[in-house]
């Protein structure tokens, strides 16, 4: 058995070795809880193992689950890009991936006028949320009574 790290790096991610695997892999942007588990059954470990006590083997495993998870036997609903407008394919996104997709995602919805687009640009809720009361900033106040005509 490997000594034990107390910072595992996976995919360009430092993770907590004192931690469970099925937690640490969390950590990564883009990796479920699902996921996480998936990925240390995979490997052939206990999700309850500490992550500081794999090898650097298992490290690569896991690369290598996150780059090709259909190839690793990772069902295709588990998966958080499926059918990518792009490629019309079943794909994970990680990292700073992630967060690039995102942003391309909410300019093309800008891009196309679509509802969504429209509301991310004017600051409001895209998701059909109340506006009443919540997300309330800059100076806006409550309502305002009109002053009574003086008589």
């Amino acid at each position: 058995m490997a000594e034990f790290r107390h910072i595992v790096r996976v995919s360009g991610t430092d993770l907590k070795g004192d931690t469970q695997i099925q937690l640490a892999l969390t950590g990564i942007r883009g990796v479920g809880q699902m996921m996480a588990r998936s990925i240390a059954i995979l490997i052939g470990h206990d999700p309850t193992d500490k992550m500081g006590e794999i090898s650097d083997e298992d490290v690569t495993k896991m690369e290598r689950i996150l780059e090709a998870p259909l190839e690793s036997g990772i069902p295709t609903w588990m998966l958080n890009r499926r059918k990518d407008m792009d490629t019309g394919e079943d794909l994970h996104v990680t990292g700073s991936k992630l967060a690039m997709t995102f942003r391309e995602d909410i300019n093309n919805m800008r891009k196309i006028r679509a509802y969504r687009g429209i509301r991310h640009e004017l600051g409001l809720p895209a998701r059909g949320q109340r506006t009443k009361s919540s997300f309330r900033t800059g100076s806006t106040l409550g309502v305002r009574r009109k002053k009574k005509a003086e008589k």
